[in-house]
């Protein structure tokens, strides 16, 4: 793999991200993507996006589309910050040929990424593009990619995340859907349904047709099933869907109230919590026995459980102190240990699919917030704060956490927001209507 020059790597040191240095993440010397954590400065690396060349005059509106969704992504993750192109000197009609890099040095372009889209005899689409560092003179990396013209916006996101990975030697974020609850009508009479869309909002697609009243969806590692909470015919149960055919069958019925279900790493169980009387329990069942075992059993509330993401740990939230805290378990329920010992009542504990950090919400001072912790409570670290936020979910690069914020008011309702890990690049996830309990899937590519 071709290593970024020696003055690019001196920028992409002062990208303004979560490093290994604020984290403790061990990463790739030559990727090391790192934030001024005394000054809090936020530095991002200037990119020069062009429209892509169209092999034909049919092709000019997909290539700007397809390049327009690379820049949009880049721009979001608040590490890039690419130019306006009325700043561009040279005009790139053939992407094969090295660019003038004297022309980009100019305007301070750092990296500059060329492509083009053509449509093949068969119909299909080729998209292919090519990653430079301006101050070296030299290509970083290129890719081509082939697909149906209908497919156009998702390979934007993967020249995106192709971009992203050679810049920071991390997995990226872009090519990835967002499980969630729709909410339509009045607030004392919503409807809810499950809805799925790209990261960015694009591409809504409706999961159910709102005759039920649906909670809590998550992904299967898979990323192809999502399991959820229904109320049909006024009993929970807890549901598993297949995104791409439709097909949706019964996990289980159990006695009493279900909460919280999702899936084990290896997507062979699913966690659940089971209320019966004035109590509930954590409870794991094997999808393809069907058995049932109980992990907890405790006179209180014990729900929103999550694994970790080697399945050896089970993170939840418990009142077995008196409040509402967080706790870590074994994965057969035994060595429950209380993890959380700030002010304040604790919930809807995440693990990180790094393995490094707990996500959480907050509730302190009248306000809700969003926060994470190591996996043994310490560095604790609050990222943003609102009248009402609740349900983190973590992108599959473990650099964002996604949750969603109550609007105050009459005519107020939940909206899907985002923010990094340095609680510092804070944005609003658009929706069509109000939208409630986010789950983020693993890349699809």
């Amino acid at each position: 793999m071709m290593r970024p020059t020696r003055k690019l790597f001196g920028w992409l040191r002062r990208i303004a991200a979560v490093s290994a240095v604020l984290l403790a993440v061990p990463m790739p010397a030559w990727a090391l993507i790192e934030i001024d954590i005394t000054q809090g400065n936020i530095e991002p690396l200037p990119v020069a996006i062009p429209d892509f060349v169209a092999g034909s005059g049919s092709e000019a509106e997909v290539a700007a589309n397809i390049s327009n969704v690379v820049e949009a992504n880049l721009e979001r993750s608040g590490l890039f910050r690419p130019l306006n192109e009325q700043a561009f000197i040279q005009t790139i009609t053939n992407p094969d040929l090295p660019p003038q890099f004297a022309d980009w040095r100019v305007i301070n372009a750092q990296a500059l990424v060329t492509g083009r889209v053509t449509r093949l005899g068969d119909g299909r689409l080729k998209a292919e593009f090519r990653l430079w560092d301006v101050f070296a003179g030299q290509q970083m990396t290129g890719q081509q990619y082939f697909t149906a013209p209908d497919n156009w916006r998702r390979v934007g996101h993967i020249i995106a995340d192709a971009i992203y990975e050679r810049l920071t030697g991390e997995k990226g974020h872009f090519d990835t859907r967002i499980v969630f609850v729709d909410e339509t009508g009045t607030k004392d009479s919503r409807t809810k349904r499950l809805a799925i869309m790209d990261q960015d909002g694009a591409n809504i697609r409706y999961l159910t047709n709102g005759r039920d009243l649906v909670l809590t969806p998550r992904f299967s590692p898979s990323s192809q099933e999502i399991t959820y909470m229904s109320y049909g015919s006024g009993e929970p149960r807890v549901f598993l869907l297949n995104i791409e055919t439709g097909q949706r069958e019964i996990v289980g019925n159990f006695p009493g109230m279900t909460y919280s279900p999702r899936f084990s790493p290896d997507g062979q169980r699913v966690l659940m919590s089971l209320q019966q009387g004035g109590n509930a329990n954590i409870y794991a069942m094997d999808l393809r026995s069907r058995r049932t075992t109980r992990l907890t059993n405790s006179p209180s509330i014990d729900t929103a459980p999550s694994y970790s993401p080697d399945g050896r740990q089970i993170v939840f939230e418990s009142d077995r102190g008196g409040t509402q805290q967080v706790y870590v378990m074994d994965a057969n329920g035994g060595n429950a240990q209380r993890i959380s010992f700030g002010e304040g009542r604790y919930s809807t504990p995440v693990w990180s699919p790094r393995g490094d950090l707990i996500a959480f919400t907050k509730q302190l001072g009248g306000k809700f917030l969003i926060g994470v912790m190591k996996p043994d409570g310490s560095r604790e670290r609050i990222l943003t704060e609102g009248f009402h936020n609740e349900g983190p979910t973590w992108s599959p690069n473990g650099r964002i956490i996604m949750f969603f914020r109550d609007v105050p008011g009459a005519g107020g309702g939940p909206q899907l927001w985002a923010v990094n890990l340095t609680g510092r690049n804070e944005r609003r996830v658009p929706t069509p209507s109000f939208a409630s309990d986010p789950a983020w899937s693993p890349l699809l590519n």
